[in-house]
């Protein structure tokens, strides 16, 4: 599976964006995106810049152990650092309900939202996913009162059983970002809804 992510996607074009590896030079772009209050509203603490780099650090670390991590994304026509979307194995710090699983994530800087830029780059991955690597299932979770991070989930059809909401491994159970969902995309779902 690394092998072909490695050879095939390590980076690809959409409409308007540039999906590909991690390199050093983004790190100024990470050191902004999660120092931005706005985008690290449902995480418990801002990074500082070297909590930046050490995130840097380990997505370049997780793409080389598995092929990807959360690809970077990038502006077509400007070369602009957007954030990251795409697919990662977790390595929290616990075990998660879904595990052994495959998510998709994102976090974008706030210039992009509203614009369909999350959408555009995981519905890529989501078909690669499914297409290329053949995998049965993929997740997607966050905090419950993630309503924008909920709505692109929704927009991609994948499904939220509240049953399945959980605490997040090793965060205190009466912090408000504790508890979690859990949403779900099958292959079957995926291609009945891309066939339509």
């Amino acid at each position: 599976m690394e092998e072909v992510l490695l050879d095939k996607c390590s980076r690809v074009e959409t409409e308007r964006l540039v999906l590909r590896r991690w390199e050093e030079r983004d790190l100024d772009g990470v050191i902004r995106m999660n120092g931005d209050p706005r985008v690290m509203e449902f995480f418990r603490s801002l990074n500082t810049p070297d909590e930046s780099r050490q995130f840097l650090e380990i997505m370049m670390r997780q793409e080389e152990k598995h092929g990807f991590c959360f690809p970077v994304v990038e502006d077509k026509e400007t070369g602009a650092f957007l954030g990251f979307c795409g697919l990662n194995i977790p390595g929290y710090s616990g075990p998660l309900p879904c595990e052994p699983c495959v998510e998709i994530g994102w976090r974008l800087t706030p210039e992009t939202w509203g614009k369909g830029i999350a959408v555009e780059a995981a519905k890529f991955w989501l078909r690669f996913g499914f297409e290329t690597l053949q995998l049965d299932e993929i997740v997607a979770i966050t905090v419950v009162q993630n309503h924008k991070s909920r709505r692109v989930m929704e927009k991609l059809g994948m499904t939220h059983d509240p049953a399945e909401d959980f605490d997040f491994p090793n965060v205190d159970q009466d912090h408000p970002l504790c508890r979690h969902v859990l949403y779900r995309l099958s292959a079957d779902k995926f291609h009945e809804q891309t066939s339509d």
